[in-house]
């Protein structure tokens, strides 16, 4: 029994020294990262930042204690449902109430602030709840107000708002960087590239001409070569024959080359 005792108070300590790690890197995380280039520093948003992240880290930490084997399993779920109940806390009552608080500081039309936060953040509550009720979230195993309502609540809310800002980066971020991948047109490209145009329709009418002259040329080879045939002798037609075949059938080909080409 003593040595359980030990190991829970060194376990304890354990995850008690690296929430205070998680907490100090996330206070400095805020400081030189986020809000640096910003004059006005609020500490409550600082304060409320470095523990959630010190929660979320810790529930992370948790996981693989789970997967090594580090701790006692009922240790490790005791933090576990502390852990979850601290964020659900901060998530659902803490950061809605102050951000409803900050929103009525900047309304100065109204005299009773605190009662118009209250009320917003009243109203976020029963919205919160009211999203549950399409999806089915009831289970006779927990009750209303168990954790497992508020997670899964949680869940859809976290689900839907990553799913809307994923769509808005993905259509954003090409829209931003664009530019940095764009060149500059001058006067001077568009000139060279009409050149280029020009050259190339040049070299087109070129062909084209080449290839009107070439299957006239063959059309007339192919009309006067049986005359030829008639008047010559024996080995003369048998040469005419031949060298006309060759001279036809390099000439198809030479065409069939051009019409490439231009095409």
């Amino acid at each position: 029994a003593v040595l359980y005792d030990m190991g829970v108070i060194v376990n304890s300590l354990l995850m008690f020294s690296t929430q205070i790690l998680f907490f100090g890197f996330g206070w400095l995380f805020f400081m030189r990262q986020l809000f640096k280039n910003y004059e006005v520093r609020n500490a409550m948003v600082q304060l409320v930042f470095s523990v959630m992240f010190a929660l979320s880290c810790t529930l992370f930490e948790l996981i693989i204690f789970e997967i090594v084997g580090i701790m006692d399993s009922s240790l490790r779920y005791f933090q576990w449902q502390m852990n979850l109940y601290l964020i659900l806390t901060l998530l659902i009552f803490l950061v809605p109430l102050y951000t409803s608080h900050q929103l009525v500081l900047t309304i100065r039309m109204f005299q009773s602030r605190r009662w118009l936060s209250l009320a917003i953040w009243l109203l976020f509550v029963y919205l919160f709840w009211r999203l549950g009720d399409p999806f089915p979230m009831l289970s006779p195993r927990h009750g209303i107000f168990s954790i497992e309502q508020a997670i899964s609540r949680v869940g859809v809310v976290g689900v839907t708002v990553m799913a809307v800002l994923s769509g808005f980066g993905a259509v954003n971020a090409p829209y931003t960087y664009m530019a940095y991948f764009m060149r500059d047109v001058k006067d001077s490209d568009i000139q060279t590239l009409e050149r280029r145009l020009m050259q190339t329709m040049d070299m087109i009418i070129s062909k084209k001409k080449r290839i009107v002259i070439m299957e006239k040329q063959s059309l007339k080879y192919s009309g006067s070569s049986p005359g030829v045939s008639r008047n010559s002798s024996g080995m003369g037609r048998v040469w005419g024959m031949f060298s006309g075949i060759v001279s036809n059938g390099g000439e198809s080909i030479l065409i069939n080359a051009l019409h490439l080409i231009v095409t």
